[in-house]
């Protein structure tokens, strides 16, 4: 009873530095309020190549990047797998997908990797991403076809241990996005979008960490995934600028605590932000021309978007009395001081999640996902359990909205994992994988 003591009261405390995290994370500053940032949601091409396919990770808040090394790690953060325990593993996962909406939308996903050694790890996976029946009807409202329009992604993974306690990985892309099955729209012809891509990560893990007086491990590990090209599913507009897919930055830290032989916690805290221009403010000037007000134009090569991606927000621009802009001298508009930097800070999501396992046989998961309202506004928790048998794991996760009428409340995910080789140990002393 002492030691289950210790444990729910290092827990609580950890919650409690969640908490705090969550609470510095929402930007503020400047003399600029909430009221002061317009809704500018970023949005991308192949969004469905950003959705978390896994219920380990989506029962901790989304907080993957730096969790211990599993099948899933080839979308997480491939560099993860050389310190995987088990020389292979596949996993099996399922997400039926908008539930509030709809019940025919549906993300499958399968991964695996296979240890040649302690240096050099591959590995690979598919994901599947069924839009559901679609009708198909012309402009009188006759039914021209029913289609199922699908999106697929195919990913190759390699990772390179550097040395006792930092690893890379790389992988390589293929994705391929059919909406339309080829059906001109609104008298426009439209073709599948087509993206080769690569994710590039890094880990460090100290085996012997140690926080106050607890044992345990501690993981940094940061991730760039889907650099790639931008897509078009149209041939109209041939110099058009395209269409940039999820580019995503993710820097994550984790402390698997050791409390005793059966007993271990893992909290987990990831910062993640898309690395795509943040869409310019345009408007109508007094001469009624439609002009750039603030911000930057979006046509840019891929690097050069993800560069601009730090320092390109908006912002919002001040008004007088009477709710007209307010212009400079120079005939360029003012923005409402501070309000570029809120912005930027707001396109900074966090996710922490909390794991406790016991005797490395259950587990309980707990997090929360934190995006700004004028970002997007995904605000949600996560519970998930996850059960471990010899070779064989299953996880389940749910997710709690915070808004009414959230098209993501009750997702819940289903995922199979099982172990191949060497491992799958389920001793008292082996630790989560």
């Amino acid at each position: 009873m002492k030691k289950m003591h210790k444990v729910i009261n290092s827990i609580g405390s950890i919650g409690f530095v969640m908490i705090s995290f969550i609470g510095i994370s929402q930007p503020t500053g400047s003399g600029v309020t909430s009221n002061d940032l317009q809704l500018n949601t970023i949005t991308t091409a192949m969004p469905f190549l950003a959705i978390t396919p896994d219920s380990r990770a989506g029962g901790m808040g989304d907080a993957g990047t730096a969790l211990s090394a599993d099948a899933n790690s080839v979308y997480w953060n491939t560099s993860m797998l050389n310190f995987a325990k088990s020389k292979s593993e596949i996993a099996v996962s399922y997400t039926p997908w908008l539930r509030q909406l709809t019940n025919d939308i549906h993300l499958s996903y399968v991964s695996g990797y296979y240890k040649f050694n302690e240096r050099h790890t591959v590995g690979g996976a598919l994901r599947y991403f069924s839009l559901g029946n679609i009708t198909f009807t012309s402009d009188q409202g006759d039914v021209i076809r029913d289609d199922k329009p699908n999106e697929f992604e195919l990913v190759g993974a390699y990772a390179f241990r550097t040395s006792e306690r930092t690893s890379v990985g790389i992988n390589g892309k293929f994705a391929y996005s059919n909406l339309t099955g080829g059906l001109p729209v609104a008298g426009v012809d439209t073709k599948a979008g087509v993206v080769g891509g690569a994710d590039i990560s890094f880990t460090y893990r100290n085996d012997d960490a140690k926080i106050g007086g607890t044992n345990g491990i501690y993981t940094f590990a940061a991730t760039i995934n889907n650099i790639g090209n931008k897509v078009k599913y149209t041939n109209v507009g041939s110099n058009s600028p395209g269409d940039f897919i999820p580019m995503n930055l993710k820097i994550g830290n984790s402390f698997l605590a050791e409390f005793d032989k059966y007993n271990n916690v893992v909290f987990a805290i990831d910062i993640q932000k898309l690395l795509v221009p943040t869409p310019a403010f345009y408007d109508f000037n007094s001469d009624g021309d439609y002009i750039l007000m603030s911000g930057m134009t979006n046509d840019v090569g891929v690097i050069a978007g993800m560069i601009q991606s730090f320092y390109d927000a908006p912002g919002r621009i001040a008004e007088d009395e009477g709710g007209n802009y307010i212009q400079n001298p120079d005939g360029s508009y003012q923005v409402v001081k501070g309000s570029k930097l809120k912005e930027e800070l707001s396109e900074i999501n966090i996710a922490t999640g909390l794991e406790y396992w016991y005797n490395n046989l259950f587990a309980l998961r707990g997090g929360f996902f934190y995006e700004s309202k004028n970002k997007g506004a995904r605000q949600f928790f996560n519970f998930g359990v996850g059960l471990k048998y010899n070779k064989f794991g299953i996880d389940i996760s749910y997710l709690a909205a915070l808004q009414r009428q959230n098209p993501l409340a009750n997702t819940l995910r289903f995922t199979l994992r099982m172990t191949l080789g060497e491992g799958g140990s389920t001793s008292a002393s082996a630790k989560p994988e």
